[in-house]
């Protein structure tokens, strides 16, 4: 299925422009950055069609990143439509992505962040009331539609020992070495894939996540219940690590050759696992520390961070989709020492930036 949605999504962005249409958070930052937060609708259009097909067959990516697309480009076309000045166009591109973060993780104040720090690169007086509005307005309108609770049902897990904050910074430091890697592997397979065809690249990657997917299954989709699993210790160490390769080849495939969906849920999705083999391993040495689940949690917060360099955005994320104000203190921890490792001891900048220069942007 996965390689049959690949060939589709190939041939169908390949018929619509034989220039190589953008969509994505990468488009987004394309726009702001040389057409003042301009979005076109052709665009949009095509991330509609192309995200619902990329998830609904299976391709390891996430829902995010086209959700970012939606909302900027929405709020743009409002903007171009009234005639608004360009400093105007681009508050409202933020406000688009920020409403669209909210309203995919039910994360009002994580949305806030994300526009500020990853699409709008810059916190101003100014920008942050109209993003705080339409993040509340979305997170609004998302809980009367779908009364939805938060992403991740987990029990009220604590930080058992001081001891463990030392593990909590080696965990950072693995997190942030996996995130680094993979930021690599994305961009190189980026930069390969620009010599073949839009059709060419994308059926090669649904070709490649089905030949992994029949390794590890977890890594198609989405894969939040695979996360839940994770949280309540019911993978083993071996499984994770079997998955957590899996994934991060198949999420590389699928971003670097261009489907047309998010890498925000895989991030989470991989640090979860790395969090849970750092947890089991732990919980073998000492069966008295703390529970499988906050390592977890931790994982999901750090990676996030390594990946996007955002360091607030993160934590922010991971209290609002966990609920569990009892992990803060650690995942400050985690969160920073990542994000640190990733970036200066790997010299690794945020993955949509790596992509940005990969497509031959400055």
């Amino acid at each position: 299925m996965a390689s049959a949605g690949g060939l589709f999504l190939g041939l169908l962005f390949y018929v619509v422009s034989r220039t190589p249409l953008r969509v994505g958070v990468i488009h987004v930052l394309e726009r702001l950055s040389y057409n003042e937060g301009n979005l076109p609708l052709k665009n949009l259009l095509l991330q509609f069609i192309g995200a619902t097909v990329a998830i609904v067959s299976g391709q390891s990516v996430g829902r995010e990143g086209p959700s970012v697309h939606l909302g900027a480009a929405s709020a743009s076309l409002m903007g171009q439509y009234l005639h608004l000045p360009n400093n105007s166009i681009r508050t409202l591109v933020g406000c688009g992505a920020a409403a669209a973060i909210a309203a995919s993780f039910n994360t009002p104040l994580a949305g806030v962040i994300f526009a500020m720090e990853v699409i709008l690169m810059e916190y101003t007086i100014t920008g942050f009331t109209p993003v705080i509005l339409s993040a509340v307005s979305a997170t609004i309108m998302c809980r009367l539609v779908f009364d939805t609770e938060h992403l991740f049902s987990v029990q009220a897990v604590d930080l058992e020992s001081f001891v463990e904050l030392p593990i909590i910074v080696l965990m950072g430091l693995f997190i942030g070495a996996i995130a680094a890697g993979f930021i690599r592997l994305t961009g190189a397979i980026t930069k390969f894939g620009q010599k073949f065809d839009i059709w060419l690249r994308m059926t090669l990657a649904g070709v490649g996540v089905g030949l992994l997917a029949i390794i590890s299954p977890e890594i198609m989709g989405i894969g939040y219940d695979t996360v839940d699993a994770a949280l309540l210790g019911q993978i083993g160490i071996a499984a994770l690590c079997l998955i957590l390769l899996t994934k991060i080849a198949a999420t590389a495939l699928c971003v670097g050759f261009s489907i047309p969906a998010g890498l925000i849920g895989p991030a989470i999705f991989i640090g979860a696992l790395a969090g849970g083999i750092v947890g089991q391993c732990v919980e073998l040495f000492d069966s008295n520390y703390s529970d499988v689940g906050l390592y977890v949690m931790l994982g999901m917060g750090a990676m996030m961070s390594a990946t996007l360099q955002a360091p607030l955005a993160a934590l922010l994320c991971l209290l609002e989709l966990t609920g569990n104000q009892n992990i803060i203190f650690p995942a400050m921890l985690a969160v920073v020492s990542a994000n640190l490792t990733a970036r200066e001891l790997f010299k690794c900048d945020s993955i949509f930036l790596s992509q940005f220069r990969g497509f031959g942007l400055d």
